[in-house]
């Protein structure tokens, strides 16, 4: 594969690319994917959408009913923050930065920042924990670091080496924001190569060792132009919101590179559980909702039924926004609803439907794939199927050796598209991708019309309310803890959250097994871990199943759960 020229004076990102023979095929044949050779997507998502709309939009709002940023502040903020970046902090392009905090909107103009100055982002949750950040930190060898004040702890026990870390959100004359505000309003973006490294977006895998998943300038706008203009189909007067933090890239395509793509808001604030999800929607008037399975079911429980039963009979456009029930007043503004993150039951998609009215759009991403790559929408939804390709992508199911399988017949699902996995210095590359393929570890089954069907993850796995959780990584935060000798941590099957986390524990000499053990090994994980991946339920064993030759069986442990 051909690379442009690059801007990059720090090159250490695209000197880590895998071979080109590693490669995915990518497909960039469409119109909308034929992008210059100099592209900064910082300067795309801002600068040209100013220029369409004007800077007196509003961009981002809050749920504390400050103020929205308009497109102009957001634009006088981010040339700011880019002029601290290369002027005082000495960041050059390439440098990797690491941003660190709550989804907000200096968390946003942070990551344009980034993007504007030419460095690469390194986008980690608020949640993680040191040992967790430390790990990306040297594998991405991060130099400089943006995070929100109330979230430094962890990242200054983390002791990345030779990590220079400004703060954000506080008080001050050093605080980021305070230092941008004495800089210049107007920054004229690095221009960088369309396929210089953007970002690296990290993912435990299977394995819990880190995968940092790089992704180009093009790419960025890649997802734009694929599943947000042909599905979500976004609008200038959208008000998008979600539950995905930034830190993940479902989050960061659907409350950043999406909305602003389109000359749309978005509202960034943290969400704390559904009650809250209704509230915001209603009050800030949302109309393209992005979130995960769980949270539509949580919705639906406080909802209640639809008056008098029924799914409220069909009406609507030509283009599917309005169909089945009529939406309850709290939900009155929403016209869009992706989910994504964990499968979506039939179940949950009629229940809402029959309810509101509204057709969920479904789909399935990656980290690697950058965001969502099979989906459907409007009248071509099959619930309890993912959908189709989206245009621009291709897909299809193979058996173990790469082969194609017959319609029904379930096998490995492989994608390929405009974008796709280019894993950061790492010999799993071969694993993910297979002549040209992207193998997602995902089995699917492909219907005769052609739509996808999810049947279960490939391997070890567990998703949990839209999140991604590596039994191996919890396993070894357990194993951390001196009265642990053994642990094996599997997924049990959840009507709320899809999947808990159960683990199976075998205790040292001495150590006494009970509630109080139980309790005390759930407060050392969630110390070491994103809480969202501690155990839900620990089960104190004398031993664990293994084969004669010491290989833990877990296959075994998830039957007994089921029993």
């Amino acid at each position: 594969m051909h690379l442009s020229p690059s801007v990059h004076v720090d090159t250490f990102a695209r000197d880590h690319l895998p071979p080109p023979e590693q490669w995915p095929d990518l497909l960039l044949d469409r119109p909308e994917l034929h992008y210059p050779d100099r592209l900064n997507c910082g300067a795309e998502l801002l600068d040209r959408t100013v220029e369409r709309f004007g800077g007196d939009r509003p961009a981002f709002h809050t749920a504390d009913g400050s103020p929205p940023w308009s497109y102009g502040r957001l634009r006088r903020t981010v040339d700011q923050i880019a002029h601290v970046l290369t002027g005082e902090l000495g960041v050059r392009p390439g440098n990797r930065v690491l941003l660190r905090g709550p989804t907000t909107p200096a968390l946003a103009a942070c990551w344009l920042a980034v993007m504007k100055a030419g460095a690469v982002a390194v986008t980690v949750l608020a949640a993680q924990r040191a040992h967790e950040l430390g790990t990306i930190g040297r594998l991405a060898r991060v130099s400089h670091a943006l995070c929100a004040a109330d979230c430094a702890d962890e990242l200054v026990k983390a002791d990345v080496p030779g990590l220079r870390m400004t703060l954000f959100g506080g008080a001050g004359p050093e605080d980021l924001l305070a230092r941008a505000a004495h800089q210049p309003e107007t920054y004229a973006a690095v221009p960088t190569a369309a396929d210089d490294v953007a970002l690296i977006a990290f993912t435990s895998g299977t394995t819990g060792r880190p995968k940092g998943c790089v992704h180009f300038h093009r790419d960025v706008l890649a997802i734009a132009d694929t599943f947000s203009a042909h599905l979500v189909r976004p609008r200038p007067d959208d008000v998008f919101a979600g539950s995905p933090p930034l830190g993940f890239t479902f989050g960061l395509g659907g409350l950043v590179v999406f909305p602003l793509r389109a000359g749309a808001s978005a509202l960034l604030d943290q969400w704390s559980g559904s009650e809250q999800m209704l509230r915001i929607i209603e009050q800030h008037r949302i109309s393209v909702l992005f979130t995960a399975p769980t949270a539509y079911r949580g919705m639906l429980a406080r909802l209640g039924p639809p008056p008098g039963g029924g799914d409220g009979g069909e009406h609507g456009d030509k283009h599917g926004d309005k169909h089945g029930g009529e939406s309850p007043p709290a939900l009155a503004s929403l016209r869009r609803c992706v989910s994504a993150g964990e499968h979506l039951p039939a179940a949950t998609w009629h229940d809402w439907y029959a309810r509101t009215g509204l057709r969920i759009i479904d789909g399935i991403g990656a980290t690697e794939m950058l965001h969502i790559f099979i989906s459907a929408a409007d009248e071509a939804v099959k619930p309890g199927t993912t959908g189709l390709p989206v245009p621009g992508f291709e897909a299809r199911v193979v058996d173990g050796e790469g082969a194609p399988v017959p319609d029904g017949t379930p096998g490995l699902l492989a994608v390929r598209g405009p974008v796709g996995c280019r894993y950061l210095a790492d010999e799993r590359q071969r694993e993910y991708v297979r002549e040209g393929w992207n193998l997602t570890g995902d089995t699917y089954v492909r219907d005769t019309d052609g739509y996808f069907r999810y049947v279960a993850r490939a391997d070890d796995m567990i998703i949990s309310a839209g999140y991604n959780i590596a039994g191996p990584e919890v396993e070894e935060a357990l194993l951390r803890h001196p009265d642990v000798a053994e642990a094996a941590v599997v997924g049990r099957p959840d009507a709320k959250c899809g999947q808990i986390v159960v683990a199976h524990v075998v205790l040292g000499r001495g150590a006494p097994p009970g509630s109080e053990m139980a309790e005390t090994l759930r407060q050392f994980t969630t110390s070491e871990l994103t809480p969202y991946k501690c155990p839900r339920e620990i089960i104190f064993a004398e031993s664990l199943p293994r084969t004669p030759t010491g290989k833990l069986q877990r296959y075994r442990l998830r039957q007994a759960d089921l029993e």
